[in-house]
């Protein structure tokens, strides 16, 4: 395994930090190993990002072992323990703990990369689950070697390479891990493509993974072009976070497709994978019907509510009572709505507020309503958030998921649509921070 080959697509200068996701199972400690090669020549720094899921009892033995191995070969740790689940995906909402607690620790050591060690035949598994169950063109690709994030790159080296590579790898090298035993359960689904189709696969042909990574990269081609063309079309049909039904049904089959697929993942991001052709054919279906008013359930308490001309997206607000959000570049609201940070805008009105980082806690959070809340509004004096929502004549039912943006301290700064806080800027005072409302 050439480790300058496997690392020649990332540009790193002396003294950069590389995080890298790291289980303590044979994948990714092939991983830590080809890095610790890759420091001796480039002297960038290590951060070991370790997530315990408290699954299985060898859980907190492999975390001492791996805390140990850090702090021989001088690589920083950094380790969270999940103490609870919410749903029922328990895979996918691990999955999006620990992306979370992945991005937290690039930002913490203003990282240029995170790397996993996800390889061919995690990229061929994804490729044919994806088939099987019915995906997006996308999705289809399964996943990239080099994904562009806020701020920094998602890296995967090893995708060009086999399980049975990184495990001669380890052999070789001396290199400690453990396996998971679940990994050979039947119970998942991975795991019976892993245990019965791979091998039929390469048996066939030992270098079918380079097909299928041949086959991604087509595919992500593809999808490419057909996304610039959807750009041009979507000016047309989406805007203010609504789908207008009668432009929809005038451009290409092909296209309304991928503008469907669009306008779902402004809303479901990295939980996209959740939305398989059933749901899509509901849509469709929807959009079609000849009711002025529907609604469409998708997973986690998801609804696409059709009112006549358009469409729109929104939690479930039976099953919604209250929520809280850290407020990013953009952030889309459970009402439907979404908040987004800006370089600059024109216009002065309620959906827009200016902002000093000066004078406000970051971050700044987004909430629904709590009891006695009360805001020092523009102009002077001080206001209770329910006579503003009396005053405004918000009806009751969505006064319960209004949003409300608040600072790190938990000053009310802006009652989006309906009121401005003290804390409001005009153009001829300083401010850093634009929050829009649409």
């Amino acid at each position: 395994m050439n480790v300058e080959s496997l690392y020649k697509d990332i540009k790193v200068k002396e003294g950069d930090v590389l995080v890298f996701a790291c289980s303590y199972g044979p994948d990714s400690m092939a991983l830590f190993k080809s890095l610790l090669e890759y420091r001796d020549n480039h002297n960038v720094v290590l951060v070991c990002a370790h997530v315990n899921h408290d699954k299985r009892s060898e859980s907190t033995k492999e975390k001492i072992e791996l805390e140990k191995y850090c702090k021989d070969n001088k690589v920083f740790f950094e380790y969270m323990k999940i103490d609870k689940y919410g749903d029922d995906n328990f895979h996918n909402e691990a999955r999006n703990i620990r992306y979370q607690f992945f991005d937290e620790i690039v930002k913490k050591y203003n990282a240029k990369y995170l790397l996993t060690a996800h390889h061919g035949d995690d990229l061929m598994e994804t490729i044919l689950m994806r088939i099987t169950r019915g995906s997006t063109l996308r999705g289809y690709s399964g996943f990239k070697k080099l994904v562009l994030m806020d701020g920094y790159c998602i890296y995967r080296p090893f995708i060009g390479l086999t399980k049975e590579e990184l495990l001669d790898y380890c052999h070789r090298n001396r290199v400690p891990y453990a396996v998971d035993k679940s990994n050979f359960s039947d119970v998942y689904t991975r795991n019976r493509y892993r245990k019965v189709i791979l091998p039929f696969l390469k048996n066939e042909d030992k270098n079918i993974h380079k097909k299928y990574l041949k086959f991604s990269n087509v595919l992500s081609q593809a999808d490419l072009f057909i996304e610039e063309e959807a750009s041009k079309a979507i000016s047309k049909v989406i805007k203010d976070n609504k789908l207008y039904i009668d432009k929809y049904l005038e451009i290409n089959k092909f296209l309304k497709r991928i503008i469907l697929e669009r306008f779902i993942s402004s809303f479901y991001q990295d939980d996209l994978i959740l939305i398989n052709d059933k749901h899509m054919d509901l849509i469709d279906g929807l959009i079609n019907s000849k009711k002025s008013n529907a609604i469409v359930n998708l997973p986690n308490d998801v609804e696409v509510v059709k009112n006549y001309n358009t469409l729109f997206i929104r939690r479930n607000p039976n099953l919604l009572s209250s929520y809280e959000i850290e407020v990013s570049k953009e952030v889309i609201l459970p009402n439907g709505h979404k908040l987004e940070l800006l370089n600059s805008v024109k216009g002065n009105s309620n959906n827009i507020i200016k902002l000093s980082s000066k004078e406000v806690a970051l971050p700044l959070i987004v909430r629904t309503r709590r009891f006695g809340d009360i805001m020092a509004i523009k102009g002077g004096g001080h206001k209770k958030i329910k006579d503003i929502f009396i005053d405004s004549k918000i009806p009751i039912n969505d006064r319960d998921l209004w949003p409300i943006v608040v600072d790190s301290l938990g000053h009310i700064v802006f009652v989006p649509g309906l009121k401005k806080s003290k804390f409001d800027k005009t153009n001829n005072e300083f401010y850093d921070i634009i929050l829009r409302y649409e």
